[in-house]
């Protein structure tokens, strides 16, 4: 009865775990087009690009912090807070996305050199 109390006990806490919020970092970026970039001028681009870093790094912190609070409560009442209040993944998800489609368009408009 012990074993498969000690199993059972260690696939909860292996679903709980894996419950808990995502660190930014492993978020991966949503596709969004450069197109939608394409008509914007050189220093557009440059204050489009400030702003969606800007956002990403909000929500990179308030998801970061929802990790946290998800890993003390885990350890505390092993329930992952953000279960039941949701995370930021997919806005970090979007503005990865919006960043990197940005970075095309530069590239693409001859804003952003290229290295070879």
């Amino acid at each position: 009865m012990t074993a498969s109390f000690f199993k059972l006990s260690v696939l909860s806490f292996t679903v709980i775990i894996a419950g808990c919020a995502t660190r930014p970092e492993s978020i991966s970026a949503s596709f969004v087009s450069h197109e939608k970039y394409m008509g914007q001028s050189c220093p557009e681009l440059t204050d489009s690009m400030s702003d969606a870093r800007a956002k990403l790094a909000d929500y990179s912190k308030m998801q970061d912090t929802k990790a946290n609070v998800d890993a003390a409560t885990v350890f505390l009442v092993l329930i992952p807070v953000s279960k039941l209040s949701g995370d930021h993944a997919g806005d970090i998800a979007k503005y990865k996305g919006i960043v990197e489609a940005i970075d095309t368009a530069q590239v693409k408009s001859n804003c952003k050199k290229t290295s070879i």
